[in-house]
This record gives C-alpha cells, sequence and structure tokens, in this order.
C-alpha cells in the first residue's frame, strides 16, 4: 500500500482469482497476477473500505502487468512495493519464473512500472531503467520496500524467496526510472555503481519487506516475515542500527501468514497493518499500539485467540465449554484454519475463557462470529468468572461473519471470563467463533 499523493491509498494484490476458487491456497479461473484497488478511508479502526479498482470492465478488477503465466519460463509477475512522486505512480514488482517449495521461488528479475493515471493503466520497465536481473539467484534487489524522504526514494529490498538479508539502495525522487543514479549502502557510505556493493542492513531471514517513516515514533518502522512469524524492528536511520525484531503475529495463531504490510496513513498510536493467510488466501487488516519508542504495547489478552492452537476436535485449556462445543478442523473458520463452536437443541451451551486484568481499566472485547438461521438469543461479553454477566450483547441470526464488540469498564476485577454462547430452544442450532481480541480500551 502507499499514499498516492492526491488523498487515496493505493493496494496492489498479488495473484488474484474468481470464478472457480475454493480454499485452500491459490486456484480457480478468473486468474490475474495483479490487481489494484484505491481507498480513502481514514477511519480504520472499523476495518478499511475501497472506493474504486482499476478496471478493465464494471465492476471487475484487471491485470496490471501481463504475464506469461507459463511455469518455468514466467508463471506470474508480483507487485512488492509503490510511492508516488508528484502524479506519477511507481511500483516495484517480481517476474517468478517458478513456485518452489513453501518460501522458495525464482525470478526472472525485478523491475519497476510507473502509472500517469492513478494506476488504471501502467507502463513496465525494461532492462535499460531500474530493472534489476537475476539469471544466477544471487541478486539482493527482488522483493522491494519503496519510502520517500529528504529528497530520496529509499529502496530496501531482499533476494527471492524468504530466506535473504536485506539490503538498501536511495535514488533522488526524480531519477528513480534512472538506474545509474541508485546509490547502494555498503555499510558504511552510500556508493553508486552495481547493486552488488550492497551489503545487509538487516540480517536473514527477512522477506516480504514493509517499511515507513512513522510521524508518531519519530523512527523507522520496519515489518517482514521472519521464519513464520511477522515481526517489528524500528531504527533512527534507514541504514540502521535496527532494533531486536519484536512478534506482531504468530504463525501458530494464523496458519500460513504472510504479507504484513504497514498503511501509510496510520502515523500514529495505533499502527495497522495487512496480514495474508494461505488457506483462505485473504487479506485481513489487524492493529497493533506502539510507545513512544516504538515498542508493542496493548497486546491481546486472551491466549489462543483464533483456536489454532487446539490440537483436536475437542475443546482445551486455555478455553472451556459449557454443554456441546467444540473445534472445527477444515476451511469454515473466519481466518486460517480452525474455529471454535457450540451446537445442541435444548438449554445454554457457551464457550469461554478466564483473563486477568487490571482493575478499574477500560477494555475492548471483539470476536467474530455465525449462527444457524434459526439463533434467536445468542450473547457474547464478559462476566465475573463462575458468576454472572456485567457487559454483553445479545444477537439473533447472524448468517455472515460478524464482528461483535463489547466495551467495559474492569472495576474491582482482576480477572473475567471472556464467553460466547447461545440458548437452543428452537430446534438444532450452532453458533461458530473465531478471532477473539480483549485490549485496553
Amino acid at each position: 500500500m502507499w499514499d498516492n499523493g492526491a488523498g487515496e491509498v493505493l493496494a496492489a494484490f498479488g495473484d488474484t482469482f474468481g470464478d472457480g476458487w475454493a480454499p485452500p491456497g491459490a486456484n480457480g479461473g478468473d486468474w490475474r497476477s495483479q490487481v489494484l484497488l484505491r481507498s480513502n478511508d481514514r477511519d480504520l479502526a472499523d476495518g478499511m473500505a475501497f472506493s474504486s479498482a482499476a478496471t478493465d470492465r464494471a465492476g471487475h478488477a484487471k491485470e496490471l502487468i501481463p504475464s506469461r503465466k507459463v511455469d518455468g519460463d514466467e508463471i506470474t509477475v508480483i507487485p512488492t512495493a509503490g510511492v508516488s512522486v508528484g502524479t506519477r505512480q511507481y511500483m516495484g514488482y517480481m517476474s517468478v519464473r517458478h513456485w518452489g517449495q513453501p518460501g522458495q521461488w525464482d525470478t526472472n528479475y525485478a523491475g519497476i512500472a510507473y502509472s500517469d493515471d492513478n494506476g488504471q493503466n501502467w507502463t513496465a520497465t525494461t532492462p535499460g531503467t531500474p530493472r534489476w536481473d537475476n539469471p544466477t539467484g544471487a541478486n539482493h534487489f527482488q522483493m522491494a520496500a519503496m519510502v520517500r524522504r529528504d529528497g530520496y526514494v529509499h529502496l530496501f529490498a531482499t533476494p527471492n524467496g524468504r530466506s535473504g538479508a536485506a539490503y538498501l539502495a536511495r535514488v533522488p525522487e526524480r531519477q528513480i526510472l534512472d538506474k545509474a543514479a541508485y546509490q547502494y549502502w555498503t555499510g558504511s557510505q552510500w556508493q553508486q555503481g552495481q547493486d552488488a556493493l550492497a551489503a545487509p542492513v538487516v540480517n536473514a531471514p527477512v522477506a516480504e519487506l514493509s517499511v515507513q517513516f512513522n510521524a508518531y515514533t519519530g523512527k523507522w518502522l520496519m515489518t517482514y516475515l521472519q521464519g513464520s512469524d511477522v515481526v517489528l524492528r524500528s531504527a533512527a536511520a534507514p541504514t540502521g542500527p535496527w532494533s531486536a525484531p519484536a512478534l506482531i503475529a504468530s504463525s501458530a495463531d494464523y496458519p500460513g501468514l504472510y504479507g504484513g504490510f504497514m498503511h501509510p496513513w496510520s502515523q500514529g498510536q495505533d499502527l495497522y497493518l495487512t496480514l495474508s493467510e494461505w488457506t483462505p488466501y485473504n487479506v485481513y487488516l489487524i492493529r497493533i499500539t506502539l510507545t513512544r519508542d516504538a515498542a508493542i504495547t496493548n497486546a491481546n489478552l486472551v491466549r489462543d485467540p483464533s483456536f489454532e492452537r487446539q490440537t483436536t476436535g475437542t475443546v482445551a485449556t486455555p478455553w472451556a465449554c459449557h454443554g456441546n462445543c467444540g473445534i472445527d478442523n477444515g476451511t469454515w473458520s473466519f481466518t486460517a484454519d480452525r474455529n471454535a463452536f457450540a451446537r445442541y437443541n435444548r438449554g445454554w451451551h457457551d464457550l469461554y475463557q478466564t483473563v486477568s486484568v487490571a482493575p478499574n481499566t477500560r477494555y475492548v472485547l471483539t470476536g467474530w462470529l455465525r449462527t444457524s438461521g434459526n439463533n434467536d438469543n445468542g450473547f457474547f461479553g464478559v462476566r465475573d468468572p463462575g458468576g454472572p454477566p456485567f457487559s454483553e450483547t445479545n444477537f439473533r441470526a447472524v448468517g455472515q461473519w460478524t464482528r461483535h464488540q463489547v466495551a467495559f469498564d474492569s472495576g474491582p476485577r482482576t480477572s473475567v471470563e471472556v464467553f460466547a454462547g447461545i440458548w437452543t430452544d428452537n430446534g438444532d442450532m450452532w453458533l461458530q467463533f473465531d478471532d477473539v481480541s480483549l485490549v485496553r480500551g
């Protein structure tokens, strides 16, 4: 995602499918190697809305840069970065020759395309312009993140795959299409010449970089995939030194996660970024909260919040169950692979977890729910452990996964029970429950 300089954020997505798609992963018809959507939504607390797309017909997002879609030649062309200079949009991309084992792929080259009509049409670069060829698989600049600051566009990059280090180049912002104008950070100085001059600014493994200068912290922030987790680092300068990595999201809670890209407008204490997951093959917006020193605070107090750490179909610690409950392991969940459920034809059934809280503190509880069509009396909220609810929301039939929220003050309590349940007195009824969060409000 990047700011287009005219009041919109442009979001470029990779391989995208339409007709016939079914989880898990990439498959189906209407394959486009990339698509682009636009957003002017500045209130991200309730999600990110898109207002338009680069289209080739009404209601259909088009492929921006053609790809051959031939394995071993060019299987796809994936966008990796974007930046605007004046009214021109620039997008970094990689030409993928072959997808290998998870986390491994071969690229032909990486380039920069440009658009003068807000992303509707793109001109891809040729070997005479910024194009980093990769015939031996050793080039450092195959996947990029671009940041415009202090008169330069800073180009952070990694080799193809997910096991390389991060490297850095910069170019005067008006010369972004002149490869000879690029300077590479050698570890001690900026130097023009070949990209092989670049030394790592962050050691391996680094993948799918996102970098921005953050106004709230006054620091450069970097998010990336480290092994199977998304992490955050910070630095006073783009050249580093970069802080130790702090965990944003674990693959234990978000299986198959990748692509943690920061929203360019989240410049305050709340940092929003996207997170992709393989099984649902979709992109989600997540939020972390930063201190002035760029440390992550306001962590989710719910353990196993997406039920992905459950190993059987029976509800296990830290979750518990009243009545008839279980764990689904398939493709029904809101995200990833698993969700919890309660189901029966009479009485009260719920899922719950005891969570420690600070007294006299405001909290916000959120969770994603859906139910059978005959549900007429469900509840989501918090209660005293083993006691009655003191803050909850009531819901009836919920056809699609829907986010529910409850705000409360803990009062004198040092722990609460988070719960979701239904009265099943209207025939066979069920509730599905996923992605629960309890944070200071």
